[in-house]
């Protein structure tokens, strides 16, 4: 959630950190704020946004750290802010995360006399740094001794009045080096410096980075050691908005060249065959009797689609848990059991949670994700990748076609490896797959009529999206995307359970939204529309021209692609929402309350 950028080399910082925090914009906050090296270091931090935040001129500053807040200990004040300075103001930090034992170490420190300004859990850190300084350690080494003394989930940057260089380490929390010509960079997200550099090297858990003018050393108990430089292959364009006024709807129209890339090099609709490059020990799948999803939030639901699909090509019980929520128990058989994490950003820390549990059990795990470099591709035995590209907005778009797409692809690849996918059924799912960018891209053409749907219904009290089989977690989709960015009451409902206690909430002013296309059980669907219909609900249906609609308010069409078509008429849902929140004037690229990846459990 929170954003950290840093920047050492020959130009004046202030712009640079300053221009950093504006590509973090997009991830959510409460406040901003940045240190640069002078001597004494100079500090501006407050609550708001960053163009709120007046960065002081300091042009003799070449090195220092930015932050955004989003507040987990204490509220959204000006002193809980980011950068926090120790007793001297000798050293500043800015720190991602959770620190469980702050509590303790803060009493001991006050009980030595140290003076606390913030309510905060990371003001522990500077605090810690200057008494190992006065001990006589560098800023590197009292780094290595301060993160022994802490519990908890961290990414930390650190720098020292009059010294031009960073300090930074990571526990369970995103860092990203970037390497110029003679700069440095730092970031929780690669976005933060992609406009100046796009080579860049993933920290991991346990190591801590010292950066200076064009040089990176990344230490590892002591010791340098080598991290491997990896060039980013999209660049700093993938992450403007490229002529739309929200980078939501621009990653919506993305999706056809997002699921191309998905599929790109994996698909040999021929021979039925799938290359995911994932490798499974001999006799792993012929050995399978359960695979397991955690996941949360629309990663939750692209896993309940996907589950049906791995039931059904791979002939195996597949189960989805909400990753908070997760425990390996029940007396599975941790051999026999494979266990997917499903997080677009990977640093989800609910979902990394689940995958140590399920990994501590003895469970195989895979990852799949949008992120290379990410924590859970470090926490997993295996890593799948979605290649989405970029994606800016909080409310998940593009991510969430890819990862049913990914996981679809893997699915296929199970059945086969297995023997339960024949080659000829294959191929057909395949085709479907390969179908999916130009079936949205239909959609896509239809945009106006949504748009005439959003102005319709824009005043509703309230909106149903219902669905059965693979409609049911779109419709759950569906009803977020409209919670997320309208704040409007929307809820997702198996169409089968209006009946069950849903309806006495129907009024002439809750439209009924409903999948109605093959994998969806168009027809029971269409009853249950029916029921809402005789209590005046206006309706609306997406369709694949399976089922009559001449009843409906508005009829949406796509393509049949078969138990994929219910992923084209998603992308209906967020058009629908879209255009809900923009006639409503809401921030629908950073609502509110909201971040776009959730590191704090």
């Amino acid at each position: 959630m929170c954003g950290i950028v840093g920047y050492v080399g020959s130009e004046p910082a202030g712009p640079i950190v300053y221009g950093g925090l504006e590509n973090l914009d997009y991830r959510g906050y409460d406040s901003a704020g940045v240190a640069l090296v002078e001597e004494p270091l100079t500090i501006a931090k407050r609550t708001g946004e960053v163009s709120e935040l007046e960065v002081p001129g300091a042009p003799g500053a070449t090195c220092g750290i930015g932050h955004t807040r989003w507040s987990t200990h204490g509220p959204p004040t000006d002193p809980n802010a980011h950068p926090h300075t120790g007793q001297t103001d000798e050293v500043a930090v800015v720190h991602n995360g959770i620190i469980e034992n702050y509590e303790s170490i803060k009493e001991e420190l006050q009980e030595a006399g140290h003076d606390f300004s913030s309510d905060t859990d990371t003001e522990v850190i500077p605090h810690l740094l200057e008494r190992e300084l006065e001990n006589g350690h560098d800023l590197l080494s009292g780094l290595e001794t301060v993160v022994d003394m802490i519990e908890g989930s961290y990414a930390i940057a650190a720098v020292r009045a009059g010294h031009d260089r960073i300090v930074a380490t990571r526990h369970e929390s995103p860092l990203v080096v970037g390497h110029g010509d003679d700069a440095s960079f730092l970031a929780s997200d690669v976005t933060a410096f992609l406009d100046r550099t796009r080579d860049v090297t993933y920290l991991e858990d346990g190591d801590i980075a010292r950066l200076e003018a064009g040089s990176v050393t990344v230490y590892r108990d002591g010791d340098v050691i080598d991290r491997d430089v990896e060039t980013v292959e999209w660049d700093a364009d993938a992450a403007e908005k490229g002529g739309y006024e929200h980078y939501m709807r621009k990653e919506i129209h993305e999706q056809p060249t997002a699921l191309r890339q998905t599929l790109s090099g994996r698909v040999d609709v021929e021979r039925g065959g799938v290359d995911l490059d994932v490798a499974f020990p001999q006799g792993y799948l012929e050995s399978l009797e359960e695979i397991q999803l955690v996941a949360c939030g629309t990663s939750y639901y692209a896993s309940q689609y996907a589950a049906q699909l791995l039931e059904e090509f791979a002939d195996v019980r597949a189960t989805v848990d909400i990753a908070s929520e997760y425990t390996f128990d029940g007396g599975r058989d941790p051999w026999r059991t494979l266990v997917i994490a499903v997080t677009q950003s990977g640093e989800t820390a609910d979902t990394l949670g689940a995958i140590r549990r399920a990994g501590g059990a003895g469970a195989r795990t895979l990852a799949v994700t949008n992120t290379l470099g990410s924590s859970v591709t470090r926490e997993t035995d295996d890593a799948l990748f979605i290649r989405a590209g970029p994606e800016i907005g909080v409310a998940a778009t593009k991510t969430f076609a890819s990862q049913v797409t990914t996981l679809a692809l893997l699915a296929a690849d199970i059945g086969r490896q297995r023997g339960t996918l024949a080659a000829t059924d294959a191929r057909e799912v395949l085709e479907h797959l390969r179908s999916l960018p130009g079936a949205i891209q239909q959609v896509l053409d239809e945009e106006a009529r949504v748009v005439a749907g959003a102005e319709q219904f824009v005043d509703a009290d309230a909106f149903f999206f219902i669905g059965r089989q693979f409609g049911y977690p779109v419709a759950l989709e569906g009803a977020l995307k409209l919670k997320e960015i309208a704040y409007d009451h929307a809820e997702g409902f198996a169409a089968g359970e209006l009946k069950h206690g849903p309806l006495a909430l129907i009024t002439d002013e809750t439209p009924v939204l409903s999948v109605l296309t093959e994998g969806a059980r168009p027809a029971e669907t269409l009853n249950n529309v029916t029921e809402a219909q005789a209590r005046e609900a206006p309706a609306v249906g997406v369709t694949d021209g399976t089922v009559e609609t001449d009843s409906l308010d508005l009829t949406l069409e796509v393509p049949e692609i078969g138990a994929l078509t219910p992923l084209v008429a998603n992308v209906y849902f967020q058009l629908f929402a879209y255009h809900v929140a923009d006639l409503q004037e809401r921030s629908i690229d950073k609502p509110r309350n909201l971040a776009k990846s959730v590191t704090v459990e």
